[in-house]
């Protein structure tokens, strides 16, 4: 693999001197089904002559995507454009065979990352840099760094978009209440944490570990409390046999140790995230924590009753791990959701997804839906919609993560290669279920660093 560094790909998105940091890809539930015009054609990438968009269904994140592009197809009438909503899985599953098959939707919607890069290396996607030269208003809208992942050797080959959301840990304010003790505020607290939690029958942590990418959420935190992001960016930039670092080791060990502390719902691995499940089991009352993505704010605040509203749910950073080298600031996620436009799509198919850019992606009434959504877009200035919502304190708590974070990295299975990324959330479901050890877990991974 060609080494990528922070000032090729910009990996690690240091938001000194940038008004925001990163986001974190909102994860979907169901699928596929088809919206918008055209009906069944969009599960092929064929709509007849308009353009085809495949997304994820969860909701709310959906129902804005849904509407912008019905807003848009009102708009052009003669040039509307076909939704196909996938879960999470399915999705990455069917837009890979789909783009392989050359027969990729208009609209690529991802993560960008080593997912685009792929794409990138296939000719599969335009090149949108002039594009972006030509539309340097719309570029100087949003943030500076959602750009980062978006780029691939210096050039533009995706429409950054939606939301940044980064790694958040959840709390039940009741079930610190019932144990008479406090949020942690280091990952000794977590290890103290443990056996009162359990020892009133209520679960440290939820955790849908069957999706494994929720599993990855914590060792992401765990390397860079313990080590700094330089610990993962050595693997990133693809250096030999650098899972083997011993902060690395250490930081799988510790993970170990608080599954085998019995910090995590019972039956964890077959708990899906895709299904709101894990999130459920927060504001039921039957875990104490979790640790999770902020797109799931605004799913509690829909689906958990009074649990939001009531203000039971708590929010954090994650804590400094005890003698650790990293910024207790830093965070993890993705920066900002991202769309592509399909090389093998006709003139007028391109066209039509470059006004959909242009004018109502990332709009006006777009960004008021996210942030009624309970998240924070990607836009310049969307801070100032905060002050009238009912989640302006957790709108504010994001994104002051992100103004002051000094390293916002991006999430390790959309940094790497599809294929890396593969071997990586398989070994992290195998460290998860203590069937490798931290040593075994580096062995594996290092024999697909570069892949």
């Amino acid at each position: 693999m060609e080494s990528r560094t922070t000032s090729r790909r910009n990996f690690l998105s240091l938001s000194m001197g940038l008004p925001l940091g990163a986001a974190l890809a909102a994860c979907g539930s169901s699928g596929p089904t088809q919206t918008g015009a055209g009906g069944t054609a969009a599960a092929t990438g064929d709509a007849g002559g308009g353009a085809t968009y495949w997304y994820l269904s969860t909701q709310p994140q959906e129902g804005v995507r849904t509407r912008t592009m019905e807003r848009f197809n009102k708009a052009n009438p003669n040039g509307k454009i076909t939704g196909t909503t996938f879960q999470n899985d399915a999705f990455k599953t069917k837009i890979k065979t789909a783009i392989g098959a050359g027969q990729a939707p208009t609209l690529i919607w991802g993560w960008g990352g080593g997912g685009l890069r792929s794409y990138v290396q296939a000719g599969q996607v335009e090149d949108l840099t002039s594009w972006f030269d030509q539309n340097a208003a719309l570029k100087d809208k949003l943030f500076p760094s959602s750009f980062g992942a978006a780029t691939i050797e210096g050039k533009v080959y995706a429409m950054p978009c939606e939301t940044m959301q980064p790694i958040v840990l959840y709390y039940d304010k009741r079930a610190f209440e019932k144990i008479g003790a406090q949020p942690p505020q280091s990952w000794g607290d977590i290890m103290d944490l443990v056996p009162k939690f359990n020892a009133k029958g209520i679960a440290p942590f939820s955790l849908g570990g069957q999706s494994r990418w929720t599993n990855m959420m914590w060792l992401e935190f765990l390397f860079d409390r313990q080590g700094g992001p330089e610990i993962f960016q050595a693997v990133f930039d693809g250096e030999k046999d650098a899972w083997n670092n011993p902060v690395a080791i250490d930081a799988l060990g510790k993970m170990q140790e608080l599954i085998k502390a019995n910090g995590f719902i019972k039956g964890f691995s077959s708990i899906t995230a895709d299904s709101n499940a894990d999130q459920a089991l927060l504001y039921t009352g039957k875990a104490a924590m979790m640790l999770h993505g902020g797109w799931t704010y605004g799913s509690m605040s829909t689906d958990g009753g009074d649990f939001v509203s009531g203000g039971n749910l708590g929010y954090m950073n994650f804590p400094p791990i005890d003698g650790g080298k990293g910024d207790p600031g830093n965070t993890v996620g993705n920066p900002g959701q991202y769309i592509a436009i399909s090389s093998k799509a006709t003139a007028e198919q391109k066209e039509i997804a470059k006004k959909f850019f242009s004018t109502e992606l990332m709009g006006d009434t777009a960004v008021k839906e996210w942030v009624g959504t309970g998240a924070v877009p990607i836009v310049k200035g969307a801070n100032a919609q905060f002050a009238g919502s009912k989640d302006a304190d957790f709108l504010n708590f994001v994104y002051d993560i992100a103004v002051n974070a000094k390293t916002f990295a991006q999430s390790w299975d959309q940094a790497l290669s599809p294929t890396a990324a593969e071997v990586l959330l398989d070994n992290i479901s195998k460290l998860f279920q203590l069937s490798i050890s931290p040593k075994e877990f580096a062995t594996n991974m290092n024999a697909v660093i570069g892949k």
